[in-house]
């Protein structure tokens, strides 16, 4: 063990006023030797001071002088010795018959000093280990502050303060005022005992977790001590019957404080050590292991620790070269309680990495949500709400990191296929993922592009997200028709429902008298019983009824709004292949007057060789437009019915409106 130096010493440390030991010592010998006739006879060298004392006093109180000076008259305790060169100062004080003062800064090196010196009973009545004994029983380990002293002392005199059980003693204590600070009725009707229930629905912050623990002094005076002291703390609070629920936060404060912190760097360069110094990296790696091990694991924790709390021990981890197999231990747990996380909580690569798709944090967010899969998607797929949270996470985080010019196509396929489709009841993230890769990568091929969005699909996007995939000129063709039905049904659904919710509204308000040859029986029938009245005539209309008439005329003008995008969508669509028709008939007809048509070509027009020639002579680069990507030399049939089909749709509000021609329309003009 390390030498003690006086700066270090509990006695020289100490904030009470007390007298100087040194001129006191030197009274006390001088008056020894008056009373007795004897001079010093005995030359005690501790560190780097020496002491001239009395033989008689040492050997009437101490055991150890009374062994070692039998036949020497000079000794040197040895660098270990409790306290250094001030303890023993006021120990020798005692020793003259001085009275020795004690309080909680210097108890335990005097009490470790005194063991070493064997000053025990059997010498003489009222000795120091006694004295010392019952001042930390009676005083000390009845109050918070003085235990907490006390076990700070402890930190440089052990192994003496661990074999005298004074370090067992003040974490005993400790734990057993903190549950009583706990379970404190007054206390808690008061002020609510600090858990972590606010922080589960949010994002994980150092700062808020700092300011929650600013309000309680008794956690911070323990997340203040030494590891080693604040585990067997942890340890005593379970034993003594605190809940998990109040014991986890306080390791989770620890962590924040000691791992997490950006302070911690800073603080062990205070100590003497460089932020550069491998040896910083291991004592955070040490805290970050114990404090693995104190906090509960897999459906234990969901209820007590946010997961927020372990990705972010996670990414520490990975900046401080944890062990691969704690690491591992790591993700399992973030794998079991990832329907609780937060988007904001994932691990996204720092911008300024070369190539995110070749990061570490990428590959280790592939890996926990794989684990997830694995752990709680079974053979038939079937879908659950927390299968569908995480793979709408998993989506929003490939919207985050689908900008990165490095990643390949392929690359990002296998992303997606690390959540099964399955899972997905919302495809809304999935297109904006689509929507963000396809942004970043303008030179990829159509038939990457056609393979990167096979995964989408229409019919699970949301109203906005369907329109959107209508007019994004970046998506394929075939996406872009399924889009186009997908849309057309909700804009009909929209209008079936609009028209429902007007029925009371038109009858009453645009008839007038209700004598409207669709609504005979208006008054009796619809007034009545309409949902908006009270049964009162057409002037005392309540606000129910002006705001649910606002309400539908709002939701007709947006699907009135969407179903003219569409349409406008659908006719650049349709010129665009009227002009892909003419240049193929303009094509075929320049390549007839250049040669003459064999039998085999006029058989068979659209062989092989034709559909090569044509695509030389017609490049795609020189047809604008989503869809000019598609070769339709050879698929001229193909392309004739798209033209039925979008001229169907185009066709398809005009209908409507034909229909219901008895019907003053809502917008004051026909929808084309």
């Amino acid at each position: 063990m390390e030498a003690v130096s006086p700066k270090d010493s509990s006695s020289a440390s100490s904030p009470f006023s007390s007298p100087n030991v040194t001129a006191l010592l030197k009274i006390k010998i001088i008056s020894w030797s008056q009373e007795t006739g004897l001079p010093v006879s005995v030359c005690v060298r501790v560190g780097a001071r020496t002491f001239h004392l009395h033989r008689n006093p040492l050997f009437s109180k101490s055991g150890y002088f009374k062994r070692q000076l039998i036949e020497t008259t000079e000794l040197d305790l040895p660098q270990t010795f409790p306290g250094g060169p001030e303890t023993f100062e006021m120990i020798a004080l005692f020793m003259y018959g001085s009275s020795t003062l004690i309080d909680p800064f210097n108890v335990a090196a005097l009490r470790c000093a005194a063991e070493f010196l064997e000053m025990t009973e059997e010498l003489c009545s009222g000795n120091l280990c006694e004295r010392f004994d019952r001042y930390l029983n009676q005083v000390v380990l009845q109050n918070w502050d003085d235990t907490l002293v006390v076990l700070q002392r402890c930190q440089t005199l052990i192994p003496w303060s661990e074999e005298l059980l004074i370090v067992s003693r003040c974490i005993e204590s400790l734990a057993f005022m903190a549950c009583m600070e706990i379970l404190d009725p007054e206390r808690r009707r008061d002020k609510p005992v600090v858990t972590l229930e606010a922080l589960a629905g949010q994002a994980w912050s150092c700062e808020a977790v700092k300011e929650i623990v600013s309000h309680e002094l008794w956690i911070k005076d323990l997340i203040a001590l030494p590891f080693g002291f604040f585990k067997r703390i942890i340890g005593s609070l379970r034993r003594q019957g605190m809940k998990e629920k109040y014991v986890s936060p306080i390791v989770v404060f620890y962590a924040n404080k000691w791992v997490l912190s950006k302070k911690t760097m800073q603080y062990w360069e205070s100590s003497g050590e460089r932020t550069s110094d491998p040896k910083a990296n291991d004592k955070v790696s040490t805290i970050l292991q114990g404090v693995l091990d104190l906090l509960p694991m897999r459906e234990k924790a969901s209820r007590v620790i946010p997961v927020g709390f372990y990705f972010a021990l996670l990414s520490t981890s990975i900046d401080i070269g944890l062990r691969n197999d704690r690491k591992v231990e790591l993700q399992d747990q973030i794998a079991s309680l990832l329907h609780f996380a937060q988007v904001e909580d994932l691990l996204i690569p720092n911008s300024g990495v070369d190539s995110i798709c070749s990061s570490m944090e990428l590959a280790t967010m592939e890996s926990i949500f794989s684990a997830y899969i694995s752990l709680n998607v079974d053979t038939n797929h079937t879908p659950s709400a927390s299968n569908s949270i995480v793979a709408e996470l998993w989506d929003t985080y490939l919207s985050h990191i689908a900008s990165d010019p490095k990643m390949s196509p392929k690359r990002f396929m296998e992303l997606f296929e690390t959540v099964p489709m399955s899972c997905r009841q919302s495809h809304d993230q999935l297109y904006r993922a689509l929507n963000t890769f396809l942004e970043a990568h303008l030179d990829i091929s159509q038939e990457e592009k056609g393979a990167v969005c096979k995964y989408l699909n229409c019919q699970k996007l949301s109203q906005w997200a369907c329109i959107d995939a209508v007019q994004n000129e970046m998506m394929p063709l075939r996406l872009i028709v399924q889009a186009l039905f997908v849309q057309q049904l909700n804009t009909h659904q929209a209008f079936k429902e609009c028209s429902d919710s007007f029925r009371y509204a038109q009858c009453g308000e645009f008839s007038g008298s209700l004598s409207s040859s669709r609504c005979p029986n208006a008054k009796s029938q619809y007034l009545a019983d309409s949902p908006y009245t009270d049964g009162a005539g057409p002037g005392s209309r309540t606000l129910s009824f002006l705001l649910q008439k606002d309400i539908a005329v709002q939701r007709c003008e947006l699907s009135r709004k969407e179903y003219e995008s569409t349409s406008f969508r659908i006719q650049n669509l349709e010129q665009e292949l009227f002009s892909l028709k003419k240049s193929l008939q303009l094509q075929k007809t320049s390549k007839k007057t250049e040669t003459l048509p064999t039998k085999t070509q006029i058989m068979k027009p659209y062989s092989v060789q034709s559909r090569s020639l044509s695509k030389t002579r017609n490049p795609l680069g020189h047809v604008a437009g989503c869809i000019g990507s598609v070769n339709f030399a050879s698929q001229r049939k193909y392309a004739n019915k798209l033209l039925k089909i979008f001229r169907q749709i185009t066709l398809f509000g005009s209908r409507k409106s034909k229909r219901k021609s008895g019907v003053p329309s809502v917008w004051g003009k026909p929808m084309s």
